[in-house]
């Protein structure tokens, strides 16, 4: 029950002029950025497509009337784009290719705008969680604890982490089925800690936050799971970030209201 509450209350405070104006900033930045660096990988990968060479020989055997044996070999070479041109005219490489380029850009992209959404939305944080206190939660203080260099080290030791569960997990890759779940676990990791760290961070003192991690961290790891699931929809990460932290605020909020009960009430039967 409280959990439909406090995804009624985020969508709500999501559609509202405050938040939707905030929402439009990783919008615009990401597809911008998406837009140069496609331009950007585009020119670079045909550039070396197109100093690619490729020869083939194909040798055919005859046997004359007089009993000799001819042999006649051709060579074919491709340049540039006429290798793709020569891979597309055979059904199995057509299809290997097709895959090939449709699965790993899709991949890029879902990755690379989750990333740059995250990004993004760390400098909007500090925004949105004084409206959603404003609005539902103007008894709890906002206190936070995210210095500049504490987000900085946040940042470097799950980046690190991230580049080393990446290099870990990478025999699993080429597995089919396995390999995208394994694929998937670096960047939901990345995911995780960062929206995560930049909400709690916000809200609470750092006493507050580990606490909150101890008792409900598995609840959270489960809500933000669904939230990089949903993230992998293409470009559904470049507005939905906004109402992620919507919610995570009302979470940690939430979170934060049952501690000061629980504080109060040992408090009270605490003996004089």
């Amino acid at each position: 029950m409280q959990e439909r509450n406090l995804l009624r209350l985020s969508i709500k405070d999501f559609f509202t002029a405050e938040i939707l104006k905030l929402a439009l900033f990783p919008l615009l930045i990401t597809l911008f950025v998406m837009y140069v660096l496609f331009f950007i990988a585009a020119d670079f990968g045909l550039d070396q497509f197109s100093q690619a060479q490729l020869h083939i020989e194909h040798s055919a055997t005859q046997l004359a009337p007089d009993g000799t044996v001819h042999t006649e070999t051709r060579s074919e070479d491709y340049v540039g784009s006429g290798i793709l041109t020569w891979l597309l005219q055979f059904s199995a490489t057509s299809w290997i290719v097709s895959f090939l380029v449709y699965t790993v850009g899709t991949l890029i992209v879902m990755q690379l705008s989750v990333i740059i959404a995250l990004f993004i939305i760390g400098f909007l944080t500090p925004w949105i969680v004084p409206i959603i206190q404003r609005r539902h939660y103007s008894d709890i203080s906002i206190k936070g604890f995210g210095t500049i260099g504490e987000v900085s080290w946040h940042f470097i030791k799950t980046f690190f982490i991230t580049l080393g569960l990446f290099i870990l997990l990478m025999p699993l890759y080429f597995i089919p089925l396995i390999g995208i779940l394994a694929f998937n676990i670096p960047f939901y990791y990345l995911f995780h800690k960062l929206l995560n760290f930049d909400v709690g961070s916000t809200i609470c003192s750092k006493e507050e936050y580990f606490k909150i991690m101890y008792h409900k961290g598995n609840a959270i790891r489960v809500r933000t799971l669904l939230m990089y699931l949903l993230s992998l929809v293409p470009y559904v990460a470049i507005f939905s970030v906004v109402f992620f932290v919507v919610y995570l605020s009302h979470i940690y909020f939430s979170a934060l209201k049952e501690l000061q009960t629980s504080n109060t009430i040992s408090d009270a039967q605490a003996p004089i």
